[in-house]
């Protein structure tokens, strides 16, 4: 009964150092004004995104309403020039975006944790391994690759798409990963755990990795704007199917309409921007100050 209720003790203790450290984020967000602006930003796009489209009615072609300006009745983002409404395209298109920026950065997050911790922990043949990849992968421009690959293969799935975006932007943090492991593996705690024999798995995910937690997250952010940057120029450059609805595609037929040179269709190319401008400034601006949180140095100044 002791080692349950101990057992138990430490699992409630887990369970209450989860929910105060998040209720602590959220209480510093709250002190920074500039990132809990952020925060509302992409919460509101993202809630606006995932619900919004149960709630707005098919988007049809319209030859009576082509390049409706700005707040005409009924289309208060106005139409394109296939007379569609630009606001429910806008609210039908987020979702994609958001939804591949945020699973490929998970997945180069994921990747890049794994091979870069483990590369720094064990040393020798994995570490040489892991690096050389790493380079080999760097010193291949991703957007030049992505291209060749959206012009060989259908890039029609947005799970294809954040896999591709995922596993070639994972690089950058593993060498970061694993320069952070490289100095934390000498640290007392780790070599307690080897004397006490608790594995490679646990020691570098258990005992290990939990120190990193605001580094791994603040480059998580940045994965997410990193994939969405990726993600919107594929489907601008046309590399990627048109079809569907997205703020990518919707910016690619804006540009080839020529909606740049009139002055009715510049909703139309000016909606999607704002959105994804928007977007990655909320991020930009919530990971500045979960930064400033989530680091002592910078949170004593």
């Amino acid at each position: 009964m002791t080692e349950a209720a101990a057992t138990g003790g430490a699992v409630a203790a887990i369970g209450t150092t989860g929910v105060s450290r998040f209720a602590g984020i959220m209480h510093g967000l709250r002190r920074s004004p500039a990132g809990f602006i952020g925060f509302i930003i992409v919460a509101l796009l993202v809630l606006i995104t995932a619900i919004g489209p149960f709630f707005t009615p098919a988007v049809e072609p319209n030859v009576k309403e082509i390049l409706l300006p700005f707040g005409s009745p009924g289309h208060f983002l106005g139409t394109d020039n296939e007379g569609k409404d630009v606001l429910i395209q806008m609210i039908d298109g987020g979702r994609s975006v958001i939804f591949i920026g945020f699973f490929a950065a998970a997945i180069s997050t994921f990747i890049a944790i794994v091979f870069g911790s483990l590369a720094a922990y064990l040393g020798g043949g994995t570490d040489s391994v892991v690096t050389t990849a790493a380079d080999v992968v760097l010193t291949v421009p991703t957007i030049v690759l992505l291209a060749v690959l959206g012009a060989m293969f259908k890039l029609d799935s947005p799970i294809l798409l954040a896999i591709l975006v995922g596993v070639l932007s994972w690089p950058v943090l593993t060498r970061a990963v694993r320069s952070q492991v490289l100095s934390l593996r000498e640290r007392e705690f780790v070599e307690a755990a080897k004397l006490l024999d608790l594995g490679t798995i646990r020691i570098v995910f258990v005992e290990i990795l939990p120190n990193m937690a605001s580094f791994i997250l603040m480059n998580f952010m940045i994965g997410v704007t990193n994939a969405i940057y990726a993600l919107v120029g594929l489907y601008l450059l046309g590399l990627a199917p048109l079809t569907g609805s997205n703020w990518g595609i919707m910016l690619n037929r804006a540009w080839i309409a020529g909606a740049i040179f009139n002055d009715d269709s510049l909703p139309f190319i000016l909606s999607p921007i704002v959105a994804i401008i928007l977007l990655l400034l909320g991020l930009v601006m919530m990971t500045r100050s979960l930064e400033e949180i989530l680091n002592p140095r910078l949170r004593d100044r």
